[in-house]
């Protein structure tokens, strides 16, 4: 009931009036055109010219955000959130006076809640702006959190990119040094939202060096170049297995796909992570590897593309 509650207000906070303008509709809405339908038409073409005349929107930073780094791959399923929330958990080791959040930006399919182990409601500050949920001393927020975790979201393009400006400009952030973004998989809405409302400081691309994956992380890069948004690099997920047993390595995916990309964009690789049973378990069960087994090989490539990443930003402003 709660999570209903929350739902309700949610869409209240992101479309108001829209139960207005969908009740009472029927057949008739869908009808041939009526008596005011060109009234309506003209109404619409003066509204469509307003919007076009002002063109892009203005970039507006985030309060308390230092650096926006945002995560996309282009294809699905390529391991973009394991990468993203590991790179975040990475970015806190790598320096732990440096305040990190981690915003999931797939409102369709959100990841981070389970992959950080975090349930529940945000609460709402003083200013009425939502609290993130925290773990790991990183400060998280997802549609995961303000839906039920069986709940599909069916909302069209206009609903999602108002949602996602709320994610970002309603949630009290406090004071950070990077805030981590992790994309859905596409060059669409959200994308386009998110580089032309936000100066994101880099993008990093995840990809399989597999050929259909790397055909969608080419586009990836292209579109953040289109938008000016800095591509930091690319990392190579999925590199290689190792068999536990006998140690032989085998390249499921191919080999140095993303090496091969990388040279033809002129953009570097930031570095590779395995293929491991390890990365997928504890991200299932809410411990991500590098805080989980901080020792391991795994997670130590992960704090090396961290280091990599901070190595490549700008001074932040002060």
């Amino acid at each position: 009931m709660v999570a209903q509650a929350w739902s309700r207000a949610l869409c209240a906070r992101l479309c108001p009036g829209a139960p207005r303008r969908l009740h009472g509709w029927g057949s008739a809405a869908f009808s041939s055109r009526s008596p005011s339908s060109s009234t309506n038409d003209g109404f619409l073409k003066e509204k469509r010219a307003q919007i076009m005349s002002r063109g892009l929107p203005k970039q507006k930073p985030i309060e308390g955000v230092k650096q926006v780094l945002v995560f996309a791959s282009g294809k699905g399923g390529v391991g973009k959130s394991t990468t993203a929330v590991n790179i975040a958990l990475a970015l806190a080791a790598h320096d732990s006076t440096k305040g990190v959040g981690l915003l999931d930006a797939d409102v369709y399919g959100p990841s981070i809640p389970k992959m950080m182990n975090l349930k529940g409601n945000p609460e709402l500050s003083p200013k009425n702006l939502m609290r993130p949920l925290k773990n790991y001393g990183i400060a998280c927020m997802s549609m995961g959190f303000l839906v039920e975790e069986t709940a599909p979201v069916v909302w069209r393009g206009l609903m999602v990119m108002s949602a996602i400006e709320k994610l970002l400009r309603q949630v009290d952030w406090g004071q950070l040094d990077y805030l981590v973004i992790d994309m859905p998989p596409g060059t669409g809405d959200v994308q386009l939202s998110v580089s032309q409302n936000v100066p994101v400081t880099g993008a990093v691309i995840v990809s399989t060096p597999q050929d259909i994956a790397l055909l969608d992380a080419r586009k990836g890069a292209e579109m953040f170049r289109k938008v000016h948004v800095p591509v930091l690099g690319l990392v190579q997920n999925m590199s290689v297995f190792q068999c536990p047993k006998c140690k032989h390595e085998t390249h499921i995916f191919g080999a140095d796909g993303v090496r091969d990309l990388a040279k033809t964009l002129g953009l570097d690789v930031l570095g590779d992570i395995p293929l491991h049973v390890n990365i997928r378990e504890t991200c299932d069960a809410g411990q991500p590897i590098v805080i989980s087994q901080p020792q391991s090989d795994t997670a130590k490539a992960y704090l090396r593309i961290a280091t990599e990443i901070v190595r490549r930003l700008p001074t932040p402003p002060a």
